[in-house]
Formats: C-alpha cells, sequence, structure tokens
C-alpha cells in the first residue's frame, strides 16, 4: 500500500511540475510577446526606421491570447497536485516552539490529530470541489476569451484533489497508527530521514 500511495502521489507532485513550468513558458512567451509588441509600436523604433516597426507588427507578435486563463486554471491543478507528495512526507510548515519541550509520544498524538484535521480539510474542500465542477458542468460556464468550458479546470484541480485525500487518508493513519503502537508505515519525512 504504502508504495502505491507514494507512487501516485509522485506521480501527480510530476504532472503538477510539468504543468507548472509549461505555465511558467507561457507566461515567459506572453510577456515577450507584449514587450516586442510594445516596442514595434513604440516611437523610438519608428524613429530609427518605420519599415523595421511595420515588419515587427506584422510578424504578430503580441501576448498569448488567453494566457491568464491558463494560468489561473494551470496554477490551481498544480497546487491540488503537489499536496499529496507534500502530506506523505510531512513537508506541510510546523511551529513546534511550545511542542519541542514535550516527550517524543505526546508529539506523536499532536502530529496525529492535526494530520486528521488537516485530512478532513482536505476531504471537505474535495467534496466542495465536486460541487463546484458538477455545477460549472450544469451551467455550461466558459472562459472569457478561449471560451473553454470552466468546468475542465475543476476537473483536472477535482482529479488532484482526490489524489490528495487518498493521500492524506493514509497518512491519517499512519500517524495515529505510529502514535498508538510506535510503529510507522509512512514512508519517512525529510527530516526523520537525516
Amino acid at each position: 500500500m504504502k508504495t502505491a500511495i507514494e507512487r501516485l502521489a509522485r506521480g501527480i507532485a510530476v504532472l503538477g511540475g510539468i504543468v507548472m513550468v509549461t505555465l511558467i513558458l507561457l507566461t515567459c512567451v506572453s510577456v515577450l510577446g507584449r514587450g516586442l509588441n510594445s516596442i514595434g509600436h513604440s516611437e523610438w523604433l519608428t524613429g530609427i526606421s518605420h519599415s523595421l516597426a511595420e515588419g515587427l507588427i506584422a510578424t504578430g507578435v503580441g501576448p498569448v491570447t488567453g494566457d491568464f486563463e491558463l494560468v489561473e486554471a494551470g496554477i490551481a491543478f498544480s497546487i491540488f497536485a503537489f499536496l499529496p507528495i507534500c502530506q506523505l512526507y510531512a513537508g506541510h510548515a510546523t511551529v513546534d516552539v511550545f511542542t519541542s519541550r514535550l516527550s517524543d509520544k505526546v508529539n506523536a498524538w499532536f502530529i496525529a490529530f492535526w494530520d486528521v484535521v488537516l485530512s478532513l480539510v482536505i476531504w471537505m474542500i474535495t467534496w466542495r470541489l465536486c460541487a463546484g465542477l458538477l455545477d460549472k458542468m450544469g451551467n455550461g460556464e466558459t472562459s472569457f476569451l478561449l471560451q473553454f468550458p470552466v468546468w475542465w479546470a475543476y476537473a483536472a484541480s477535482f482529479a488532484a484533489a482526490l489524489v490528495a485525500s487518498v493521500t492524506a487518508l493514509y497518512c491519517s493513519v499512519g500517524r495515529v497508527t505510529y502514535a498508538a503502537t510506535g510503529r510507522s508505515i509512512l514512508p519517512a519525512s525529510g527530516a526523520d530521514a537525516a
């Protein structure tokens, strides 16, 4: 089970990373196009060479149409895609100012408690994301410029959130098991591996 959850979490994180890199490249191309378009319309370039300015504009350089719509949809997916791997390896930010003085057993129960709470929150977000997906599918809403159905972004985020929910449940069981028995079924986190 540990290997399957780990592969699932890693796989969705890699997919989220590919989407994130693609969005970064898209944004860079869009900003570069917007900049070249501005230069083509500038008095500076027109003053140097009117034909060069017209030639640059004639190439059609400009921002990528709907870039912000794609970034908005892709970032939402990426956030949910990174959540499972972060949950699995206990990568969330923690503050242990008060708990660092407590025994390992008490800390294990604190960690288990907050892990269960976080899992419930992830499940609630997944549930509401499903409700939003069904609503967007029903009303036929599309994005402003590209006119793609908004539910596509909801569906991608929902799929990643489902993986996050399964991983969160597994982690909650693992951390409660560790607190109760001292036996770990989870992979070692960065702090635990050192």
